[in-house]
């Protein structure tokens, strides 16, 4: 073999927000790691929406912060609008957002991984990835009678490195591609199309075809991107005003108090009407999804304009939003427009809203085709089935969104850096978090179109709150050395504050003075859901006199802020604090426990089950072939997947519960076989 002209333990390829993240977390658990990318200038480019959070995407984030990430953390430097979304529904499916400065943040993201020991920032393409197969007599040995004709082998082809476009070749014990929409980028913008990474940049055609050669199983998707308008050029006062929260809620556990806290700019509401629609009908010939030009498929959730036009013709008008790009900018991202259209149309879209009369574009939308990867080709750790040592993470693997790529990297470094250690992997499970969600959904389930996380896809939202993420996965984040000990002292010491609120609201007992305090406060901030009269309110706290306080608290009117008063009596100390989101959030992290805990408890059960499905491995050499019942489509997606666990199995298309059933006693039969076999 020739020889390396550098050598790292972890090398990344791509710094975007999985780059990003995974770079970090092989660097801080003490890992020599490298982050490849076509321009140190574009680091954690935001190129769609400069948003992180919404629903459910924010409690990625969350728990991305909780085992010790930095997007969380960046987004409270850098978010110039905060707004905690779903706040009339219930804590389960809570979730904050924060409008960004776009260049702040990439700023902040290349100063944060430049101050980062262990981990070197390098500009060039990565053109291939450099692979050692086994050797022949590597082959022979893993070939053993047990060995199952529907299995792959498991002596896969190993990573050794990577090979740069200027001919340089660099050493690595592990790889992670975050390559985006990169791989063979095409851009569509009405009949031009133009191969880009994104608008602007190259994309990456040389390692789109090595990794096609690797043998793994690819797809072609699509995304896309609306219209910048200079806000110069925008009549504001037509439009509704939209302000961010008056107390933000920051996305990191370590912020005591977001940076912009006091200046959040607003955003604004605007409505297309019959006009825009009019023109939409009489173009949408014209667009690439329309007219043939793109046969990939796009984002279900995040549909263009045209697409809400045809797919939607009974709907009079669609909600956009005027969001602006940062603080030192008049770019304005029209969020709801994303659009291929022919540029011309583009702008008569635009200029049929009513406000964006005299609007002009800096940027025109496009839609974006590129090559990711079947993600059934990937074990739960992120690690390619058929080549030990290279992981994927992001969009390359069939999602889309910032938060869904930024969860993806810090797993898939975190289990680079622990593979290259030689320790055991960080496999989450479902009841973990949304972040493992995602991952068994792409391994079990593949996917066809850019996935999305939605709170829908949990089984159990109430236990996987937006609250409560440091305590499911923070644990995690300090066993493997992403967490410091000041941050874990402050982690131990916020879950001392949790309790002792918790046992001061079980202990104490209503007297006639705080059921009096209590109506006082009733009185003032009213009822939340249905209005109660005030007198039956007094009435039912006078019966309360003697009850806990926790006890109080289940009541569907009483919430903990209405308990404030008297708990700052009884324990002041947890109140002299600077930081009032950080007070009221611990307070309303307590109220769930209590409010809900019947169904947190019946939660917990179903949890409990799910993880016993989970412990019920499924051994390497477990051949589906042999499993008399199991149809040939069912053989055939199993062999496909090879689920590691019970629970994993059920939850692959087409496999029902009584296929599921019939594995489970066929482990122990052909268990009991091999120990027949090998006794003889």
């Amino acid at each position: 073999m020739q020889p390396f002209d550098e050598h790292f333990e972890v090398v990344v390829v791509g710094a975007g927000h999985a780059g990003c993240e995974a770079a970090m977390a092989a660097a801080r658990m003490g890992l020599k790691t490298a982050l490849y990318t076509l321009n140190v200038d574009l680091i954690a480019q935001m190129s769609c929406n400069p948003a992180i959070g919404g629903i459910a995407k924010g409690h990625l984030v969350r728990e991305v912060d909780a085992l010790g990430g930095i997007m969380g953390e960046i987004t409270d430097a850098v978010g110039i609008q905060f707004r905690l979304l779903n706040t009339s529904r219930g804590p389960a499916v809570w979730s904050p957002r924060a409008q960004c400065d776009k260049q702040a943040y990439r700023l902040k993201m290349r100063e944060v991984l430049e101050s980062q020991a262990n981990l070197k920032i390098k500009q060039a393409e990565v053109s291939d990835v450099i692979v050692e197969q086994p050797s022949a007599v590597s082959r022979q040995s893993s070939v053993t009678p047990e060995t199952t004709e529907n299995r792959e082998l498991r002596i896969e082809n190993a990573i050794r490195g990577v090979l740069l476009r200027d001919g340089r070749r660099v050493s690595a014990d592990a790889v992670i591609i975050t390559t985006g929409t990169f791989l063979n980028g095409l851009i569509h913008c009405g009949e031009q199309q133009y191969p880009a990474g994104r608008s602007g940049e190259a994309a990456a055609v040389l390692l789109g075809e090595a990794l096609k050669k690797l043998g793994l199983r690819g797809c072609r998707l699509k995304t896309g991107t609306p219209p910048r308008l200079d806000g110069r050029t925008i009549d504001w006062s037509r439009f509704e005003r939209q302000p961010g929260d008056v107390d933000p809620t920051p996305f990191s556990f370590r912020t005591r108090r977001v940076a912009h806290h006091d200046s959040q700019v607003p955003c604004y509401i605007a409505f297309t009407t019959e006009e825009t629609h009019r023109i939409i009908r009489e173009n949408v010939h014209r667009s690439p999804m329309y007219s043939g030009q793109i046969q990939s498929t796009g984002p279900r959730y995040c549909p263009s304009i045209e697409d809400k036009i045809v797919k939607f013709p009974d709907k009079l008008t669609h909600q956009l939003f005027l969001e602006p790009e940062g603080l030192n900018t008049q770019e304005i991202y029209v969020n709801g427009m994303s659009t291929s259209l022919p540029i011309d149309v583009q702008l008569a879209i635009v200029k049929s809203v009513p406000g964006l009369e005299s609007a002009e574009m800096m940027r025109p939308g496009y839609a974006i085709e590129y090559d990711s990867i079947d993600p059934t080709e990937l074990n739960r750790t992120l690690e390619t089935k058929k080549i030990a040592g290279l992981f994927l993470a992001g969009q390359i693997n069939g999602t889309s969104g910032y938060e869904e790529a930024a969860c993806q990297g810090i797993m898939a470094g975190i289990n680079a850096a622990l593979k290259v250690k030689k320790e055991a992997p960080l496999v989450l499970d479902r009841t973990d978090g949304y972040t493992a969600i995602l991952i068994d959904d792409l391994i079990s389930k593949g996917t066809n179109e850019p996935y999305r996380m939605f709170t829908s896809r949990a089984e159990f939202r109430l236990h996987l709150r937006i609250d409560n993420a440091d305590r499911r996965l923070t644990p995690h984040g300090r066993r493997v050395g992403l967490i410091s000990d000041e941050a874990w002292a402050e982690f131990e010491a916020k879950q001392r504050r949790l309790e002792e609120v918790k046992l001061v609201l079980e202990r104490t007992k209503v007297t006639g003075a705080m059921a009096g305090e209590i109506s006082v406060e009733l009185r003032s901030t009213g009822q939340p859901g249905a209005a109660v009269p005030t007198c039956s309110v007094a009435l039912d706290l006078a019966s309360a006199v003697g009850q806990p306080l926790a006890q109080l608290l289940k009541r569907p009117e009483i919430t903990i802020e209405q308990l404030a008063a008297v708990l700052r009596e009884l324990m002041p100390r947890f109140f002299e604090r600077d930081s009032s989101s950080e007070i009221r959030n611990e307070l309303k992290s307590v109220e769930t426990e209590i409010k809900y805990a019947g169904y947190l408890e019946q939660q917990q059960r179903a949890i409990d089950r799910l993880k016993k499905a989970e412990q019920r491995r499924i051994p390497d050499w477990f051949d589906y072939r042999a499993v008399s019942g199991l149809s040939r489509e069912m053989q055939e997606k199993l062999g496909k997947v090879v689920p590691q666990t019970i629970g994993q199995a059920s939850r692959i298309p087409g496999v029902t519960p009584a296929a599921v059933s019939l594995i489970n006693v066929y482990i122990e039969i052909q268990g009991r076989r091999r120990e027949q076999a090998a006794a003889l």
